[in-house]
């Protein structure tokens, strides 16, 4: 089976990237409601590694980068027909064997970076900047919308709970400013606090009932038979290792 990715977008769609069954790399877009007919499918190339997709929700942007490939591509996917629209491809020199993404907050809003990534050479990481060129040197709004912070928006056990909450979001209006590290509440359950319910213990008599005495011999003969070859073995292979040392003091 050939490899494949998904991720989901903010409207709730699954964007895909896989391979048809002509080995030709494509990526598709998929209502969750219906798998019988993708939204958008697009054929891209014939080249053999997967497509990695890095999904900046605040943009609907979506980069994709082909391990092996020395290029970038990048799509905008919207609520109009073809959905998936192309945009541009970033080109270098030297193939990519892996891809890092910087988290929006982790941009530079001054300079109106809108994605970075870590190229991974074979023998280093390259950074490489996407950014809008703009004249002002005004915070952009429509580039940096809120976007989700580091903080959950909900515990572990709220989540196991059956909670829901849409997730925090920090402004980028200053930059980023992480905030002090939050205490680490971990909630320990003991075990032996919940009993198990009463209930009647079946007793080795009642268990052995159906095992009659005739079975238990056999078994017990079994038992013996086996122990015996083990110990018939074991004097085979003692002898055994005493002829070879006689063997090799003889060739010495």
């Amino acid at each position: 089976m050939r490899p494949m990715r998904a991720i989901f977008t903010r409207e709730g769609q699954i964007f895909t990237t896989g391979f048809t069954r002509m080995s030709q790399r494509e990526l598709g877009l998929w209502d969750p409601k219906n798998f019988e007919e993708p939204i958008a499918l697009q054929e891209m190339d014939t080249s053999n590694g997967v497509l990695l997709p890095f999904y900046d929700p605040d943009s609907s942007i979506v980069y994709l980068c082909g391990k092996g490939d020395s290029s970038i591509r990048y799509f905008e996917i919207t609520e109009e027909a073809p959905y998936v629209h192309y945009l541009s491809t970033y080109s270098s020199k030297e193939p990519q064997r892996g891809m890092g993404f910087m988290p929006k907050r982790g941009l530079d809003v001054s300079k109106c970076e809108i994605a970075r990534f870590y190229k991974l050479h074979e023998r280093k990481c390259e950074p490489i900047v996407m950014t809008v060129p703009r004249k002002s040197d005004l915070f952009q709004d429509d580039l940096y919308p809120d976007t989700p912070g580091p903080e959950p928006a909900l515990e572990a056990d709220e989540w196991l709970a059956g909670k829901d909450a849409e997730p925090l979001l920090v402004s980028l209006r200053d930059g980023y400013v992480p905030l002090k590290n939050r205490e680490l509440k971990v909630s320990k359950k003991n075990i032996l606090d919940t009993k198990p319910p009463l209930g009647s213990r079946r007793s080795l008599s009642s268990c052995g009932s159906n095992f009659s005495t005739s079975t238990l011999e056999d078994l017990l003969q079994e038992i013996r038979t086996l122990r015996q070859t083990i110990q018939d073995h074991e004097k085979r292979i003692t002898d055994l290792e005493n002829t070879l040392c006689e063997l090799a003091d003889v060739t010495d």
